[in-house]
């Protein structure tokens, strides 16, 4: 699902159903869903046995990965990545500092958004893109889709800043690529003076999407120059 949207430098470990589900955690990972519900204690530590998978690939010891401010997750010296879960998935992509400036990743089950979360997640402008959209190709949920495009490109923000970035501040234009229907990019345009990066200041990110298997799935790669 997300290897194919990160470039070869990314390290993408996946899980499907309960795989990796009970694998040990680290003291200082289980401290932090010691009162969890069950629920949320298996995802948190099936994405961290992708994650421990992908440093393994990219030859750094596993170790532990643990939620920082936002909750966003502390990376071994060296690398940055992203991870994600939903409903019988879960991946984690890493890639070394040297080979790119941030990533960020999100998958989400294939359904339309519940009634009356898309105004409060999308643009004028947006909402009237995947409108269209969804009449030439209603295959895909494009509000779904917009949704985890978001997620992906606050998680390659946040690391660049330290600071929130709300839906309403960046304008995502999805589209699919040529001939294809369920796979394809996108441009968010970013409303707010964007991250410091190789520098240059940077007004926009990138990235792909994908659906397959009852999911879609996004991807922002932020290079250095």
């Amino acid at each position: 699902m997300i290897a194919q949207l990160l470039p070869p430098a990314v390290a993408v470990e996946e899980a499907y159903g309960e795989e990796g589900a009970d694998a040990p955690l680290y003291p200082q990972e289980a401290a932090c869903v010691a009162r969890a519900v069950d629920k949320r204690r298996r995802e948190f530590t099936a994405v961290r046995h992708c994650a421990r998978r992908a440093m393994e690939r990219l030859g750094v010891p596993a170790q532990p990965v643990v939620p920082g401010e936002r909750g966003a997750p502390r990376w071994p010296s060296g690398l940055t990545g992203s991870m994600t879960h939903c409903a019988g998935y879960c991946a984690a992509a890493l890639v070394r500092a040297d080979d790119l400036a941030s990533v960020g990743i999100d998958a989400e089950v294939h359904g339309p958004l519940p009634e009356g979360v898309l105004p409060s997640v999308s643009l004028p402008q947006e909402a009237e893109r995947i409108g269209r959209l969804g009449r030439d190709r209603p295959e895909v949920h494009w509000d779904r889709l917009l949704f985890s495009a978001k997620e992906s490109v606050y998680k390659a923000w946040f690391p660049l800043t330290g600071t929130w970035l709300d839906f309403m501040e960046a304008d995502i234009e999805l589209f699919p690529d040529p001939g294809e229907v369920t796979r394809g990019g996108f441009r968010a345009e970013l409303l707010v003076p964007g991250p410091r990066v190789g520098g240059r200041t940077v007004g926009s990110f990138d990235g792909r999407w994908t659906a397959a298997r009852g999911l879609v799935a996004t991807a922002v790669a932020v290079p250095h120059g």
